[in-house]
């Protein structure tokens, strides 16, 4: 049971990148996936969550009009499509899996290992 995050890089102001979780040893469709970020001497934050029926997704609001979360059930796959990228969206992204729908780490019990995203000149 296991939770791979990927397609973190260095990427300039503006930029964008998409980050993608996938599962394997078990099916995605029925949790809940959330993105959290934890900058360097920051506390680690929710960016943004999906539901595991309908679709539903949450967004904090310093991603809002910039980043989408969508998943792909086909693939066992959550993306998050990050656009307008600022030097503040460097940190370590994470993925996990959960029953509700919050921006609320501890709500999460399923942790990959995180992707590093560098927004910068």
């Amino acid at each position: 049971v296991q939770l791979q995050a990927s397609g973190g890089g260095l990427v300039q102001p503006g930029g964008s990148l998409r980050l993608s979780c996938t599962a394997s040893g078990f099916t995605l469709d029925y949790y809940a996936v959330g993105w959290f970020r934890q900058a360097p001497g920051k506390e680690r934050e929710g960016v943004s969550c999906i539901s595991s029926s309908d679709g539903r997704t949450h967004y904090a609001d310093s991603v809002k009009g910039r980043f989408t979360i969508s998943r792909d059930n086909g693939k066992n796959t959550v993306y998050l499509q990050m656009n307008s990228l600022k030097p503040e969206d460097t940190a370590v992204y994470y993925c996990a899996t959960g029953r509700l729908l919050a921006l609320i780490g501890s709500f999460y019990n399923n942790w990959g290992q995180g992707t590093l995203v560098t927004v910068s000149s």
